[in-house]
Order: C-alpha cells, then sequence, then structure tokens
C-alpha cells in the first residue's frame, strides 16, 4: 500500500497550494472571514470537481467489474483516502487559514505566534533575529492590496517566463518539440508489452531473479512444466479412456506414469484389459520397481472392502515452444482450459506461474479501457457543467495527449503493463485533469483583448500552484530509486513520467497551442468598444442636457 501515499500525495497538495494561492491573492486589508470565503470561493469549486472525478475514476477500479482483486482493494483504499483528504482540506485546513489570519491581522508571528517587533526595533537586532523575526513582507508595501505579487516564483513567471513562452521566435520550437514528443508516444504506443514477466515482481538482486534470466537465457524455448490433474475414477484400462489421454498430450513432451505403465505392460507382454489385473499389476509390480517408485505421489488410490480404485491421478505436460515463450505460454493455457470444460475426462491443468498469467491476461486491454471510459466521463460531467465548451475540447485534447505520452514513452522505457502501471495510467488521468483544468478554464474565461495575455493571467493566477505541486510530488519520489524492487521502480517511472508530461504540458505546449487556436478573444473586444461607445454616447447626452455644467467643468 506504499503506492497509496505517493498517489493520495499528488492530489492533496495541489488543493493545499491551490487554496493557499487563493489566500495570498486575497487583499490582506480585508477582514479574515472575507479573505477565507473569497480563498474557498475561487479554488473549492474546481477541487470540488476534480475530487469527484478522482472518486468516480478510481470507484470503477473499486467495482465489481474488475478482475484484478489487487487493483479492486487499492481502488477502494484510494476512494476511503480522497474523501479523507478533501475533508480535511475543506475543514482542518481551512481552520488552519483562519487562525493565520487572525495572527496575520493582529501583526503575530505565524511560527512563534509573538507579536511581530516594530522595524526600528528590528534594525537594531542581528540579521539572523531579522529573519526570523521578519513577518515575510517589505514593511513599507505592508498593506499593499495584493502582496502575492511579490512571491519569487509569481514575480518569475510575470516578469520572465511570461514572455518567454509567448515570444513569437520560441512558438515554431514548442511546435517541434511537441511533434517529436507525439513521434515517439505514438511510437511506444504500438509496442506495449504485457506484465507476464515474474521478473518484475521479483526484488532486484534477489536469487530468484538469476534463476529467472538464466532459465529464460539457456531454456527459453520450453513452456513451465504444466501439470495435468486428473480428479475422477477413471477406466485407465478402456482403450477409448487411453487414446482420449494421448489426443489430450498430443503436441507435449510428457512425464507419465500412464506412459511408462503402458510401455512396461507392452515390453512385460503383459495383459492387464480389466480393471483388478490392472490395479493389481500397477501396485505390486511397477511401482515396486525403483526405476518407477516416484510414480507412488503421482497415483491417488482408496479403498472399498476388498477392491481398489484409482480416485486421481497426475501427470505433467512440456511444450516447446520459440523465443516469446511467455505469449506462447498464455496461448497454451488459453487452449488447455476450454479442453477441460468439454471433454469427457474431468482434469485441470496447473502451474504457478499461471496465477500470473490470469493475473495480467486483460493487463494491455484494461488500462485502454478505463482510461477511455474516464476520458468519456470527464466529457460527459464538464459539458454537463457548462463551464465553456472550448474548455472542455482543450480537456479532453489534453488529458488524451498526456496520457497517450505516459503510455507510449514507459513503453519506450521498459515498463511492461503490470498492475502498478495500470493504477499510474488511472491516476495520469486524474492527475492532469487536476493540474490542467484550472489553467484552461481561466484562460477561456478570460476577457483580456488577446489570447497571449490571456494565457499570460492563466498563467499567472495558476502557475505558481501548478509548479510547486508538480516539483513537491517528483521530488517526493526520490526515495523510490533506494528501494531494490522491480514494482517500486516501475512505479517511480511512471510517476515520473506523469509528472513530467503535465508540467510539460502546462507550461509550454498549452501556452504556445492556445495563442494560435480556438477561441477568439475577438468577440471581447467588440464587447468593449460597444459599451465604451455607449458610455460616450451617455455623456454627449449629458453635455447636451447639461452646458452649463461644461461650462463650469
Amino acid at each position: 500500500m506504499y503506492i497509496l501515499f505517493f498517489l493520495i500525495s499528488g492530489h492533496g497538495t495541489k488543493g493545499v497550494f491551490e487554496l493557499l494561492s487563493g489566500w495570498r491573492r486575497t487583499r490582506e486589508n480585508l477582514p479574515f472571514k472575507d479573505r477565507v470565503a473569497d480563498a474557498y470561493s475561487d479554488v473549492m469549486v474546481s477541487y470540488t470537481m476534480t475530487s469527484s472525478l478522482y472518486f468516480i475514476a478510481f470507484g470503477m477500479g473499486a467495482s465489481p467489474f474488475t478482475n484484478i482483486e489487487a487493483v479492486k482493494v487499492f481502488c477502494q483504499n484510494m476512494c476511503v483516502s480522497i474523501l479523507l483528504n478533501y475533508f480535511y482540506i475543506f475543514s482542518f485546513f481551512g481552520s488552519c487559514l483562519v487562525f493565520a489570519g487572525q495572527l496575520e491581522q493582529n501583526r503575530y508571528h505565524s511560527i512563534f505566534c509573538c507579536k511581530i517587533p516594530s522595524a526600528e526595533y528590528l534594525d537594531r537586532k542581528p540579521v539572523w533575529f531579522q529573519t526570523m523575526m521578519n513577518d515575510g513582507h517589505q514593511h513599507t508595501s505592508h498593506h499593499e492590496t495584493n502582496p502575492y505579487q511579490h512571491h519569487f516564483i509569481q514575480h518569475f513567471l510575470r516578469e520572465h517566463y511570461n514572455e518567454w513562452i509567448t515570444n513569437i521566435y520560441v512558438k515554431p520550437f514548442v511546435v517541434i518539440l511537441y511533434l517529436i514528443y507525439a513521434s515517439f508516444s505514438f511510437m511506444g504506443c504500438l509496442q506495449i508489452n504485457d506484465g507476464a514477466n515474474i521478473i518484475n515482481l521479483l526484488a532486484s538482486e534477489s536469487p530468484s531473479v538469476s534463476y529467472a534470466l538464466i532459465q529464460q537465457k539457456y531454456f527459453s524455448n520450453y513452456s513451465p512444466v504444466i501439470g495435468f490433474y486428473i480428479y475422477e475414477p477413471l477406466e485407465y484400462w478402456n482403450g477409448t479412456v487411453q487414446e482420449d489421454l494421448k489426443t489430450l498430450s498430443q503436441g507435449f513432451n510428457t512425464v507419465s506414469w500412464i506412459e511408462q505403465y503402458y510401455q512396461y505392460l507392452r515390453v512385460g507382454n503383459i495383459s492387464a484389459t480389466n480393471k483388478s489385473d490392472f490395479i493389481n499389476i500397477l501396485q505390486s509390480s511397477f511401482l515396486k520397481k525403483p526405476e518407477f517408485q516416484h510414480f507412488k505421489n503421482d497415483i491417488i488410490f482408496s479403498k472399498a472392502g476388498d477392491e481398489n480404485n484409482i480416485i486421481a491421478s497426475r501427470l505433467y505436460l512440456v511444450a516447446r515452444t520459440s523465443e516469446n515463450t511467455q505469449r506462447e505460454a498464455v496461448e497454451l493455457l488459453e487452449k488447455l482450459r476450454p479442453l477441460s470444460l468439454i471433454q469427457s475426462i474431468k482434469f485441470i491443468v496447473f502451474n504457478p506461474t499461471f496465477v500470473f498469467m490470469d493475473h495480467y491476461g486483460l493487463s494491455v486491454t484494461m488500462p485502454v479501457l478505463i482510461s477511455g471510459f474516464g476520458i468519456l466521463l470527464v466529457l460527459i460531467l464538464t459539458f454537463f457543467l457548462v463551464i465553456h465548451p472550448l474548455g472542455n475540447f482543450w480537456l479532453i485534447l489534453s488529458v488524451t495527449s498526456i496520457e497517450l505520452g505516459v503510455l507510449g514513452l514507459m513503453t519506450l522505457w521498459n515498463v511492461d503493463m503490470d498492475c502498478i502501471s495500470i493504477l499510474c495510467l488511472i491516476y495520469t488521468l486524474n492527475f492532469a485533469i487536476d493540474h490542467c483544468a484550472p489553467l484552461l478554464y481561466t484562460f477561456v474565461l478570460a476577457t483580456e483583448h488577446t489570447r497571449t495575455q490571456c494565457i499570460k493571467n492563466s498563467l499567472q493566477e495558476h502557475g505558481t500552484a501548478i509548479l510547486q505541486n508538480v516539483s513537491s510530488f517528483l521530488i517526493g519520489l526520490v526515495p523510490l530509486l533506494f528501494v531494490p524492487s522491480n514494482l517500486t521502480f516501475t512505479l517511480f517511472k511512471c510517476l515520473l513520467l506523469a509528472g513530467s508530461c503535465t508540467l510539460l504540458h502546462c507550461f509550454v505546449i498549452l501556452p504556445v497551442f492556445l495563442t494560435f487556436f480556438p477561441p477568439s478573444k475577438k468577440h471581447h473586444k467588440k464587447k468593449k468598444r460597444a459599451k465604451r461607445k455607449e458610455r460616450e454616447e451617455i455623456e454627449c447626452i449629458e453635455i447636451q442636457e447639461n452646458p452649463d455644467h461644461v461650462t463650469a467643468v
């Protein structure tokens, strides 16, 4: 369940940074109650929406339609964590903001809760004391309406990055970068591998890995040893039953007491055409031989009075395969299991690796189906809320681009489709919505004259929170590099790609593509011109009606 911490932290810290950013955008001269109300109204609507999407997406994974129990249990815990995280931010963190607002309004220190000394008193103290007791603002501008503008990330985005990314000479390179990104993503999506390799489930330095690598290198042209278990009494002495068993084992190299016993009877020219002769010779002669004694564990006898019966037995099958052992083993499993349902002989086939083959049988199709259904669900929900049609369209495009990018790049990074990568792909869908939605909707609802100015304001409003959250998320992944586990390294790769692709879209791709694709901002110009013209006409009418007022002015 350690993966739960990393996934829920990405959404939880996003809510914290967004609410903190909304708090900092409020004016300090307002009462703290009004500041909290403004911060909540600015942030909690979008955060409630994204939390709902998280809950719905992982609720799909926790539903009975999910056939992987590990994924189902994880999604159930994830749903509970999302609810607890939402109520934590809505209640406790909001209470912390109220407490911080009271301290700030009364000029108390936010850590030591003591009165902040005056500027004259601080000037007489050492530098370390000034640093510890400073309130974080320039004293000359303590009552500025928006001190958040002095935050170093906010200043960097406003004064440097926004001008650079919207520069006309930078845009062609961003388009080329996206074409390269899309090409590699598409190439990776065509090379998706399933996660049926058992090595991915082992510790990196364990002896089992060495064994599995040697086995795959030198003996990969043979399938796993398949146990063939007959769990009903059979007339083994019957020629028809013997032919059915030969038909079922056709194409396999067999290790079978049945074949060895039949050969023993033929070599000794012994007749065993009825039940009593067959079982008596088997027990008294065949199984007494030293070379055949190891077959005793493969036959289960039962005694009813003076009569012995064979109630169950087993044999082993080995198939010759090509280099793609895992895929052919899955195909063998898919062929043998239906035969156990239609044949007159009741049997089951089993090998410990079949557990993992069953576990990942749908590992390629399942994430595609869940991600596709999730995108469709987002489309329906966002259009139902009618925030903005073009904003919904851009959100779907952005999320699809990020999802396919993570899927393709992790394939090129030698990540197979196992349960960890499936969960990360489901999480990437929500992580992308969490960060792209506020940026896109702020852009499409902006009323500035140009798209460039709109995207600048969007980055200035949400860029700090996005950058802080993604940076904290990526830094939190560093300890995963020191865990000697292939699954943990898979988790690190997938989450690193999810955070990097989301950051790339929010700060590079979307700011450029939104400047020369719809929505257009010309109608805002027309509205402002119409309002200005109407205002000028009203002023002219007033002047005509009150010429003395003009003279007086």
